[in-house]
């Protein structure tokens, strides 16, 4: 499977190319900036981006979108209970200190147990609500992108509108500790890490371990 990571945007988000090695079919999971370097990257590997994959609305995480649609043939995929965050993006962009973010169109609303083919691979879609309302994880065998529900060492912030404490705390309880312990997560800040490492060593979720 093909996995590159990049760090994009002025908040350094975690967005990761995917997908399959014999098609060179593959996703952009959360391109939330810098555009020309996503763009650049599947370019030199000779790549074909068929889907713009959204963990979440914020600002942060779909930037780019916009200024891929106007250049890869993709469609943008994202949860329904984020959409008002996508249509108010730039609000958001402004709330931060930014105003150049362009809003994005959803081509496709993913739920609960969806499945996307990118070649011969296939992305299960879990949600995973609790930062955002919409908020979803991307699995692809022991390897899942959780976007901003769990950090190495920590949790999304829950403290923005739609963000729920509780909720996030079940999320990773009923959906991510259901998975197997060497299963690698990706987040969308930060480093990688294993659920094996943050149900032992992380503050926020240790206590959820019988």
């Amino acid at each position: 499977m093909i996995i590159e990571s990049l760090v994009v945007g002025p908040l350094e988000v975690g967005c990761y190319i995917i997908g399959c090695e014999e098609t060179k079919h593959v996703a952009v999971i959360d391109p939330g900036g810098d555009a020309d370097k996503i763009a650049q990257v599947i370019k030199k590997k000779g790549l074909k981006p068929v889907y713009l994959l959204g963990t979440h609305g914020h600002f942060d995480h779909i930037a780019g979108v916009y200024n891929l649609q106007q250049t890869l043939e993709c469609e943008f995929l994202i949860s329904k209970e984020d959409s008002l965050l996508v249509e108010n993006i730039k609000e958001q962009a402004i709330f931060f200190g930014f105003d150049t973010v362009e809003k994005p169109r959803i081509d496709r609303h993913i739920k609960d147990g969806d499945t996307i083919n990118i070649g011969n691979i296939t992305v299960k879609v879990l949600d995973t609500p609790g930062h955002t309302p919409g908020s979803v994880s991307f699995a692809i065998n022991k390897s899942i992108f959780v976007g901003d529900t769990v950090f190495q060492g920590s949790i999304g912030r829950t403290d923005l509108p739609g963000g729920s404490y509780e909720t996030l705390i079940n999320s990773v309880k009923e959906k991510l500790f259901t998975l197997n312990d060497d299963t690698k997560l990706y987040p969308g800040h930060g480093p990688s890490t294993t659920l094996r490492d943050e149900k032992k060593y992380n503050p926020f979720l240790n206590t959820l371990v019988l």
